[in-house]
Formats: structure tokens, C-alpha cells, sequence
């Protein structure tokens, strides 16, 4: 799911893909609709590309969303008061025990829960692929390879 929703560097919010054309891509703002190229220049991450990383390696994005999702049962998360308050990485402590706290910044908690707060404000409320999502892109990926392979 987090697959299609992007971040551009440069541009407020996630998009969606909604279709591609030569040389850019266009996308939706997932709070507002709005449309607008983004360009082969901007920095696109896809939030399905995006880990955090802990003490046994990394969890990817989704997992984490999952987290917040189930401890926040699915309602926003102030971060700005936690923040404020000098709680923030404390809180999310509680959600990602094993977060590496040298490599995992404050900004990079506030723009997680940024996001987390998006998605849900746009009615996205399940994060981690389902084992049939999950099937079809192996099976996709695998596909891919094997016709690289044959040329």
C-alpha cells in the first residue's frame, strides 16, 4: 500500500501516483486531491522504500505505521505537544522499543508522525501489506528477473 504514496523534497504532504507520462509523474496530494507533475529533478521516495533503524537492523515503514496505529488506535498523534514537552522520542520508545537512538533523529520522528497523521487524515488505515499483496509482488520481482535473465 505505502508503494503508491509518495514524498517529494520541496513539496508539503504525500502523493499518490496517479499516472506517468515521459520524463515525470503525476500525482495527487492525498489531503487536498490536487494534481501536479513531479518531474524527473525532484526526489521522489516512495514510503514503501523508507526503514527505521533499531538495534537488530531495520523495520520497514509499514510495520512501524502499524505500531503507531495500533497504540494511538488509529487516531492522530500529537507530536508537536510531545515535542514541547521533551517526550517525544519517550514516546516513541514505547511504540519502537529497539530504535536506534543515534541514528534515528527527532526530525525523523516528527516527519514519521507527520506522515502517520496524513495518512490517516486521508482515511488510510491499515499499513502493512497483506500476505496476498506481498505474494503478488515476489511473484512480480521474480517475473523480472527471469526475463532479465533470458535476454
Amino acid at each position: 500500500m505505502l508503494k503508491e504514496v509518495l514524498s517529494i523534497t520541496g513539496k508539503p504532504g504525500l502523493f499518490k501516483i496517479v499516472s506517468n507520462g515521459k520524463n515525470m509523474l503525476v500525482v495527487e496530494d492525498i489531503a487536498s486531491g490536487k494534481r501536479m507533475p513531479a518531474h524527473g529533478r525532484d526526489k521522489i521516495i516512495s514510503l514503501g522504500d523508507v526503514a527505521i533503524y533499531t538495534d537488530k537492523g531495520e523495520v520497514p515503514l509499514s510495520d512501524v505505521f502499524e505500531l503507531v496505529r495500533e497504540k494511538t488506535d488509529t487516531k492522530p498523534v500529537d507530536y508537536k505537544k510531545l515535542d514541547a514537552e521533551g517526550k517525544l522520542r519517550d514516546y516513541f520508545g514505547e511504540i519502537l522499543p529497539d530504535f536506534d537512538r543515534d541514528r534515528v533523529y527527532t526530525s525523523d520522528i516528527k516527519k514519521l508522525f507527520s506522515w502517520y497523521n496524513l495518512l490517516i487524515g486521508a482515511g488510510y488505515t491499515t499499513f502493512a501489506a497483506s500476505v496476498a499483496e506481498e505474494a503478488a509482488e515476489y511473484a512480480v520481482d521474480t517475473q523480472e528477473e527471469d526475463e532479465k535473465e533470458a535476454e
